[in-house]
């Protein structure tokens, strides 16, 4: 084993100290996300009252196999808990003040827009309705706990979205495991990864969707694959792991093919390695064990999709619905992608808003421009001394150095991925994106790679300061993350007051 594996005597002994650590982060990341979960009002603009609807589908044991109308039980909760805050204005009313919830109406008048507003919502079909299984099963397994525990009504449609709070925890955890896993001997990156976990402001976290859970799939993948790099003989369990959560993220969402594209061929590559090293013997059974596992999940689930969707990714359900064609290839060199400014707006677009969401308020989005500007800089810079270090760093070992160009990889295959669908589609007509903004700009498909992302930022930042010691990076990260809550505060205080919001449910 590299020496460099091996936890110095001081990692040793502050080990029991750095777990309790770990242990506040969760919890604080459990109440940073129950605070937001229950502040924002139902329903977001981020296809949440789609999202919630397929729960509710799953909950029933039905697995659409159309794009089917939003179902009568899921219209009911739409119609008597929407707020109209995320798409609209208060110039919308007449009276120039959005209308008072539901449930503080007379009841003869609530039951009237009840009937009127639910049938609204069965009318409008559920475009995510191939969306993988992965998220919809285990959140309809969680909305049945609820109602076992005796739950109802909006306080059962608040605990669907704290399901991200076990999820949060689950993440914090994970991403210190892949920095002590990764890094034993940097106790600045061992807790920078999960501090910045526990503390980001992603609105994806506070809404109902599966956008988050391929950031826990992967985030498995990609630690096993780093313990399938570091040994000279993987075992059989190993890979069996490995399949398990390589399947996962593929049923998590289609959004992270480019991350599983890279994590194949990363395997690919270790597996050529240790036959080229005169140990393929020893590699065979757990290649063997990783594909028993991933394989048949992903080709069911893929046989499932051709049968009913038309496709083996479900993809040409969501095109059809939105009118998506495929540009003849001489135009797409005529994407404004290619203009400096196109660029950033693409650049600045993903990266700002894997660290923040896409929650808009009264059709404006909350974010500034200020953070957005400064989310992408402070990002594009630490990954670039993050990138040099992979190159040129000799205090990292060869296992540390191929993670670090691992996860590079991850985020240029993200970027290549939805660069060439913003550049190869022709959106006609569709609301986002639009023939006006042809670009995918939504930090919440790029999730998957989330653990990777958070290792790369915090080796920049103990690459950046490495002459001023552990101290001042600590102070940067807590700056920063101060930085950031006060941000996440200022941007989302409408919310606060928000009569429609968990606490003040009747």
């Amino acid at each position: 084993m590299d020496k460099g594996l091996s936890p110095s005597k001081s990692s040793v002994i502050s080990g029991s100290r750095e777990k309790n650590i770990v242990f506040l982060l969760c919890t604080l990341a459990a109440v940073h996300v129950f605070f937001y979960s229950a502040v924002f009002p139902f329903f977001n603009n981020v296809d949440e009252p789609i999202h919630f609807d397929l729960v509710i589908k799953y909950s029933h044991g039905h697995v659409p196999r159309k794009m089917e109308q939003i179902s009568p039980d899921s219209a009911v909760f739409l119609a008597l808990y929407s707020a109209y805050v995320y798409a609209g204005t208060t110039n919308m009313f007449p009276d120039h003040q959005f209308p008072p919830p539901p449930w503080t109406k007379p009841v003869d008048k609530m039951k009237h827009d009840l009937v009127y507003d639910s049938a609204g919502w069965r009318s409008q079909p559920n475009f995510q309705s191939s969306e993988p299984p992965l998220y919809y099963a285990l959140a309809a397994v969680w909305w049945h706990l609820g109602k076992c525990l005796g739950l109802q009504d909006g306080w059962l449609l608040y605990w669907l979205r704290f399901l991200n709070i076990p999820v949060v925890i689950a993440l914090v955890w994970m991403a210190w495991l892949a920095a002590r896993t990764v890094f034993p001997d940097k106790p600045f990156i061992r807790l920078a990864v999960p501090v910045l976990m526990a503390f980001m402001p992603q609105s994806a976290l506070y809404t109902i969707g599966c956008d988050v859970m391929p950031a826990v799939a992967f985030g498995i993948t990609f630690i096993c694959l780093y313990k399938w790099l570091s040994a000279e003989n993987p075992s059989v369990s190993l890979g069996a792991v490995t399949g398990i959560a390589f399947a996962a993220t593929y049923l998590a969402k289609m959004t992270d093919l480019p991350l599983l594209a890279v994590a194949t061929v990363a395997l690919v590559f270790m597996v050529a390695q240790s036959i080229k090293a005169g140990n393929g013997r020893k590699t065979w059974p757990a290649l063997l064990a990783f594909v028993c596992f991933a394989a048949p999940p992903i080709i069911a689930w893929m046989i499932w999709c051709k049968l009913n969707y038309g496709d083996l990714t479900g993809s040409k359900l969501k095109v059809g619905y939105f009118g998506w064609t495929i540009k003849p290839l001489g135009q797409w060199w005529h994407h404004p992608l290619f203009s400096p400014q196109g660029f950033w707006f693409f650049v600045s677009g993903n990266i700002s808003s894997i660290w923040q969401g896409e929650f808009t308020w009264h059709l404006k989005p909350m974010a500034s421009p200020g953070s957005d500007f400064v989310y992408t800089a402070l990002s594009l810079v630490l990954l670039a001394v993050a990138a040099l270090g992979a190159f040129r760093d000799s205090r990292v070992t060869p296992p540390q150095r191929r993670a670090l160009w691992f996860g590079l990889a991850c985020f240029a295959a993200s970027f290549a991925f939805f660069a060439l669908l913003s550049i190869g589609y022709d959106f006609h007509a569709c609301q986002y994106p639009s023939a006006a903004s042809p670009y995918f700009v939504s930090g919440r498909y790029w999730l998957g790679l989330l653990i990777p992302f958070l290792l790369l930022v915090a080796y920049g930042i103990d690459r950046a300061l490495v002459r001023l010691g552990n101290a001042a990076k600590f102070i940067a990260l807590a700056v920063m993350i101060l930085a950031m809550l006060a941000v996440e505060v200022a941007t989302d205080w409408p919310a606060f007051s928000s009569p429609f919001n968990w606490f003040h449910l009747p």
